[in-house]
């Protein structure tokens, strides 16, 4: 793909950054085995109970391989990944993707009614889950076409297998399977729409690859580097920053099921980190720890936001506490997911920084989506490279709307300035930014829908200084009916995702929309700011 050389960012591309690469058409787990060639005695992921070296993550992703070809997962079936960040969900990636099908990695904290969605669209015919999750796999598993359920963690479950018993009883060969890189799918993943349960985003295994050496050259990468794996595995930035790229250039990953500020900051000070990626939301909360601090972060070469805005007085304050340089980042699901970054010696705060190697944007009218709009002037920001996602699974319509022409219309508003800086205005969308995590209105509506007392309901995204956005359901109720806003905002955590759920809840008269029933959702949203 040409880019127009006349581009402004490369009057300002970081020195020694290249601004092509040659991709290696190669399938996605090369990585790893070529890594464990040239690493074998690395540690690759630790926990702070375990350890796993290259060698020994190339072992036993090549015994489950095996063993998943037997239990029915052959080229282009889809396995799912049910599991928390640790060192069983790298295993459990690999060896689907060793095996010739295609990950579709599901967050471990997904309720019956999501899980069965992902499931059901996906076609998955294994699943690996543990202890806490199977529970929500049991549910489903016969309503579904799932073959088999590998547990990481327990044992003797009818119905199912576990990990140590894949370890012991296969050997360490891979099933033949040939996999056409720019075709097969590497990873299927789930992201809010706007028009009901997330749908889900197929990459590539050259895509995958792709951005996996983009993210790593663009900030200079190497086996030296330990990266924090605090993001989720099971999202698109997790897995390419925590997963992929570390396993490209053989570093060592210190993983962390969940957040803890006292946990990760000592952790960086113990293990030397010298990577951390988070949302504003994680440096507004470390910020403000009591531990900021107490510990030493000077291994940190840099630290980078993203998956929301991030508000300027955030990265200054962060920078003139810690003097640890923020890089300012924007992706999406459906470009594997980086596609830009700020260069590390020209930062410019509010913005999302130029487009990494490859990969070509503009501004465009939003009536179109044809007319490419010059410096200052706000439209939907549009993309295209190596990292673009093949389509959405089961989606032709969708897919018509946001691939076109060779671009990705990513629904974001934005604009670019004179520099080729870009700046993220507004969403063209209705999802959701709590935390980084994407939500679909539609979702949670249809999950309100079903109370009993509800007879409408619109869910929009209200401000909030650390979570970027919470959750806000405006109800009209029925009739004679009579609820209270704990009691819907119980009833969605029951059925919901802890971060999909409802954070407030507003009784109106009357969802005010167009004349075709539409509901104005900035009409809702104008309420509250």
């Amino acid at each position: 793909m040409n880019i127009p050389d006349d581009r402004p960012w490369f009057k300002y591309w970081p020195e020694g950054i290249p601004r092509h690469i040659d991709y290696p058409e190669i399938p996605l787990f090369k990585f790893l085995t070529d890594t464990a060639e040239r690493y074998p005695d690395r540690p690759a992921f630790c926990t702070c109970e375990d350890s796993i070296t290259f060698s020994e993550l190339d072992d036993r992703t090549s015994r489950l391989a095996a063993a998943l070809a037997g239990f029915g997962l052959k080229h282009g079936s889809r396995g799912i990944v049910f599991l928390p960040n640790g060192i069983e969900y790298v295993i459990g990636y690999y060896g689907i993707l060793k095996a010739g099908g295609s990950v579709v990695p599901v967050n471990p904290t997904y309720k019956k009614d999501e899980l069965r969605h992902v499931v059901t669209d996906s076609e998955a015919v294994v699943v690996i889950s543990n202890k806490e999750t199977y529970p929500v796999v049991e549910e489903i598993r016969k309503e579904t076409g799932i073959k088999a359920v590998i547990l990481t963690d327990i044992e003797d479950i009818r119905g199912t297998i576990s990990l140590k018993t894949i370890f012991d009883e296969y050997v360490p060969t891979m099933p033949e399977v040939k996999i056409d890189p720019r075709v097969d799918v590497a990873a299927i993943e789930y992201t809010g729409g706007t028009t009901g349960f997330p749908k889900g985003a197929m990459l590539t295994h050259y895509n995958l690859v792709a951005n996996a050496i983009q993210n790593a050259t663009f900030l200079g990468w190497t086996e030296n580097d330990i990266i924090v794996g605090l993001l989720p595995f099971y999202h698109s930035w997790g897995a390419c920053t925590c997963v992929n790229s570390p396993i490209y250039v053989g570093a060592k990953v210190v993983t962390m099921p969940r957040y803890d500020a006292d946990t990760l900051l000592e952790s960086i000070e113990k293990d030397k980190v010298t990577l951390l990626h988070g949302a504003a939301s994680l440096y507004t909360m470390l910020i403000s720890s009591p531990s900021m601090g107490k510990c030493d972060l000077s291994s940190l070469r840099y630290v980078k936001a993203g998956a929301m805005p991030i508000p300027p007085e955030i990265k200054e304050k962060w920078e003139k506490e810690t003097g640890i340089k923020m890089i300012l980042a924007y992706g999406l699901s459906e470009a594997s997911p980086e596609t830009h970054t700020s260069p590390p010696d020209r930062i410019k705060p509010g913005t999302i920084g130029i487009p990494i190697m490859d990969t070509d944007a503009r501004i465009v009218d939003e009536e179109t989506g044809m007319q490419e709009l010059p410096p200052g002037e706000i439209g939907e920001l549009v993309l295209r490279g190596p990292q673009v996602m093949k389509g959405y699974l089961n989606r032709p319509e969708e897919n018509a709307v946001t691939l076109r022409d060779g671009w990705l219309h990513t629904g974001d508003l934005a604009r670019m300035d004179e520099e080729g800086y870009f700046y993220i205005v507004d969403r063209k969308k209705e999802i959701i930014k709590y935390k980084g995590y994407t939500i679909a209105p539609a979702e949670v509506e249809a999950t309100l829908y079903e109370h009993p007392a509800v007879r409408e309901c619109a869910v929009v995204g209200v401000p909030d200084d650390l979570a970027g956005e919470l959750p806000k359901a405006f109800v009209v109720p029925k009739d004679g009916c009579v609820c209270s806003e704990d009691e819907l905002i119980e009833y969605c955590k029951e059925r919901l995702s802890p971060y999909k759920r409802i954070r407030l809840v507003e009784f109106i008269d009357e969802i005010p929309k167009t004349q075709v029933g539409k509901v104005l959702r900035r009409v809702l949203r104008d309420r509250v700011t």
